[in-house]
């Protein structure tokens, strides 16, 4: 039986159906708007703050009690030896293990519990990682305290199951027929793997890496469990050098009493915002410049 859709009650359908579509209309753009309108808040204030209070001494500087001479760059070298390691340990580890996860290993009950418990791990707290870190980096393997390497290497254990979970949906984004061609012709699993599957994925992965990197650069709770919260007025000339980042300096100048840390505040937050968005804009880039449509 077909409908007739010029009969009275069709057309109150559609009437009812168009208008709960403008609804949805207005009510997205109102949610764009709002946000957009916290972030234009943000930065007309952080402008207004601080933008007076960047100057080359402020981006060359070190930390220090008097805020006349106190600048970012220790805490900026710092969160920069971080994300390093961060990266190296968390990258590789993350991508191979997404890999073996998609690719190679059986699928049963061992897998589909490891599975789960990496989605669990992408949303625990960062101050359990920091937890973590303090207990296993700092008290049983005596890493220095607030130096690069304990930080990086705790928030490569925060960052690792982001990039697991998105390597794992780049992997599975590739089509079957890619790897049946490559078998067909005499590659093996392994060569299918690496040859094929791995750089087509490829820019899904790394969009999903540095986004994971970004969102450990503005981390504060983790580091503070590991110590970084110490005042650190040299700029850290190793990896287990006392070093401090840009998010902690960030929180130890806004609890000074003096009111010249207020414009210092202002202005590291500008820096922090330029790297963030700096970062996101690279995992835009990467996505539109090499992601492959089927």
């Amino acid at each position: 039986m077909t409908s007739n859709w010029q009969t009275p009650e069709m057309a109150r359908r559609l009437a009812r159906r168009h208008a709960a579509e403008k609804r949805f209309r207005r009510l997205g753009l109102g949610a764009i708007v709002l946000s957009m309108s916290f972030l234009v808040l943000l930065l007309v204030i952080m402008l207004g703050n601080g933008l007076g209070g960047i100057d080359w001494d402020f981006l060359s500087g070190s930390d220090s009690t008097n805020p006349d001479i106190a600048g970012v760059w220790g805490s900026t070298k710092g969160s920069m030896l971080t994300m390093l390691i961060t990266l190296v340990i968390s990258f590789p580890m993350g991508v191979l293990a997404a890999i073996y996860l998609e690719e190679f290993a059986p699928k049963n009950r061992w897998t589909e519990l490891i599975e789960v418990s990496i989605n669990n791990l992408a949303a625990v707290p960062s101050i359990i990682f920091g937890l973590l870190g303090l207990a296993v980096f700092i008290n049983t393997m005596h890493i220095p305290r607030s130096s690069p390497l304990v930080g990086g290497l705790t928030l490569a254990l925060m960052t690792m199951p982001v990039i697991v979970i998105s390597g794992r949906n780049a992997i599975k984004a590739v089509p079957p027929s890619i790897r049946d061609a490559a078998l067909a012709v005499g590659a093996s699993q392994v060569q299918t793997v690496f040859h094929h599957v791995l750089p087509l994925s490829l820019p899904g992965i790394l969009t999903g890496t540095i986004i994971g990197m970004a969102r450990a650069l503005g981390e504060t709770a983790p580091l503070l469990m590991i110590g970084m919260r110490a005042f650190v007025a040299t700029p850290a000339s190793g990896f287990t050098d006392p070093s401090s980042v840009l998010p902690m300096q960030i929180f130890l100048w806004s609890d000074e009493i003096d009111t010249g840390f207020v414009q210092n505040t202002s202005a590291a937050i500008i820096v922090l915002l330029v790297f963030l968005l700096a970062m996101n804009g690279l995992a835009i880039y990467l996505r539109n410049r090499f992601e492959v449509r089927w």
